[in-house]
C-alpha cells in the first residue's frame, strides 16, 4: 500500500499535543509520529497547520443518510459506512431497534455478513451491534415501539448473539425488569450492559453496576430523571465512578448546561459522545421511518407524531464542536471522548482510538470549527 506524509499538523496524541509536526503512514498503519517539519522524501499532505485526531468512533447510531440498520440491507449499510467518513466517523456499532425477534433477527444476520466484507479503506469499519431494546421498560420506550418490548433472558441473548455471529458488543436494558438481574450476572463479562429506557431507582441502578452493568445509555434521556430525594439513575450516572455514560450532544436532547454538568461529574475518561442518528441524518427536512414509525425531521430535531424525540440527526464532528462549546473545554482534553474511550470499552485499542505509531491509520484532519477537511481510513485518504 502506499507510504505518504501528513505534514504541518496539530497532532493529539494520548500523552501530548504536537502543535507542529507530521505524521507518516505506511501499509495502513501510523509508522512514525514527530515534531517539527518533514524533510524527506515521500509524497506529502499539507494539513495546513489544522487538527489532526485519532478517528471517530460512534457506539450507538441507526443510520444516516437514508439508510438504517434495521432496514437489514448490505447495501444499505455500504451506503452508511461511506458516508460516515465525511463526518470524521471511521468505526461503528450498528445499532437495532425494539422490533420484533424475526426483524431484530434480520438486522443482526445482515450486519454479520456484511462485516466481513466491507472494503478496509472506503468506509467506517463496522465493530460490532449495539442492540438498543427489545429488553427495556415499557414505561420509557421513548421512540421505541412498546410493542415490541420483551423480558431479558440469558437463553434469548445467546441466541441473538449467535445469529450476529458474536458481534453483540452492547446491550442498552432496563435493569428493574424481571429476568435482568440474572441476564445480567451470566452475562456481563461477555457484553456491555448499558441502562437506558429504564424507570430503575437510584438504587436499582448502583445495584445493577455491582452485578456488571457498565455504561449509561444516551444520559438524560428515557431513564429516572435527578430530584433532591430521588437522584434516579442520572444521579446514578454522575456520581459512580464504575459507570461510564453515552450522550448525545445536539443541543435537542439535552441543554448545554446539562451537558457541562455531565462533563464535569464524568471527566473526559468516563462520557461518550454519541450521535444516535437515525436515517434522516444527512437527508433534507420531511417524514422518515424509524422503526416502523413515522419521523417528522425539521431543522435539528426528528420527533414522532406524539412529539417524543426520535434519535438525532447529528454528525459526530459536529457533536465534538459542540461539546466545545458547551463545555468550555479544548480538544487538548476532548479529543478522548470521541475515540480513546470507545476503543478501551470494545476492547479494540490495541489498533483503534489515538495516534500511535503502530495502530491503524484512521484519522480525521478537522478544522478550526471541526468541520472535517479530511478522514484518513486504513491509510487511504478522502478528502471533504
Amino acid at each position: 500500500m502506499m507510504e505518504y506524509v501528513i505534514t504541518n499538523g496539530k497532532i493529539y496524541t494520548e500523552d501530548k499535543v504536537i502543535d507542529q509536526g507530521y505524521l507518516v503512514v505506511k501499509d495502513g498503519k501510523i509508522a512514525e509520529i514527530a515534531s517539527g517539519d518533514y524533510t524527506g522524501e515521500l509524497k506529502t499532505y499539507d494539513a495546513q497547520g489544522q487538527d489532526i485526531l485519532p478517528g471517530f468512533i460512534d457506539i450507538h447510531i441507526h443510520g444516516g443518510y437514508g439508510k438504517d440498520a434495521m432496514d437489514a440491507s448490505e447495501e444499505g449499510l455500504q451506503h452508511l459506512a461511506q458516508n460516515l467518513l465525511s463526518e470524521g466517523t471511521t468505526s461503528f456499532l450498528a445499532t437495532t431497534m425494539t422490533q420484533s425477534d424475526e426483524n431484530v433477527e434480520r438486522a443482526l444476520s445482515t450486519i454479520a455478513t456484511y462485516k466481513d466484507k466491507q472494503s478496509s479503506t472506503e468506509e467506517a469499519e463496522i465493530l460490532g451491534v449495539h442492540l438498543e431494546g427489545p429488553f427495556i421498560s415499557e414505561h420509557k420506550v421513548g421512540a421505541q415501539n412498546p410493542a415490541y418490548v420483551q423480558r431479558p433472558s440469558v437463553e434469548k441473548i445467546r441466541h441473538f448473539q449467535e445469529v450476529a455471529n458474536q458481534l453483540i458488543k452492547i446491550i442498552t436494558f432496563a435493569p428493574e425488569v424481571e429476568g435482568a438481574h440474572e441476564t445480567l450476572e451470566a452475562l456481563h463479562d461477555d457484553i456491555i450492559f448499558s441502562m437506558g429506557h429504564t424507570v430503575a431507582t437510584f438504587d436499582e441502578a448502583n445495584e445493577a453496576v455491582e452485578h456488571g452493568a457498565k455504561h449509561i445509555t444516551h444520559l438524560y434521556n428515557a431513564a429516572t430523571p435527578f430530584e433532591h430525594r430521588n437522584p434516579g439513575v442520572f444521579g446514578a450516572a454522575w456520581t459512580n465512578d464504575h459507570l461510564a455514560t453515552e450522550i448525545i450532544v445536539d443541543g435537542v436532547h439535552s441543554h448545554p448546561a446539562a451537558v457541562a454538568i455531565a462533563y464535569k461529574q464524568k471527566g473526559n475518561e468516563h462520557f461518550y459522545l454519541i450521535t444516535d442518528a437515525m436515517r434522516a441524518k444527512g437527508m433534507p427536512e420531511g417524514e422518515y421511518d424509524l422503526g416502523g414509525q413515522n419521523v417528522h425531521v425539521k431543522g435539528s430535531e426528528a420527533r414522532l407524531a406524539s412529539g417524543s424525540l426520535a434519535g438525532s440527526i447529528l454528525r459526530m464532528n459536529d457533536g465534538l464542536e459542540n461539546l466545545k462549546q458547551f463545555t468550555g473545554a479544548n480538544l487538548d482534553e476532548l479529543w478522548r471522548v470521541t475515540s480513546l474511550n470507545q476503543a478501551r470499552a470494545l476492547g479494540v485499542d490495541s489498533s483503534k482510538g489515538s495516534l500511535v505509531v503502530g495502530k491503524d491509520a484512521d484519522i480525521v484532519i478537522t478544522g478550526a470549527h471541526t468541520e472535517v477537511i479530511a478522514t484518513i481510513k486504513g491509510g487511504k485518504l478522502h478528502e471533504f
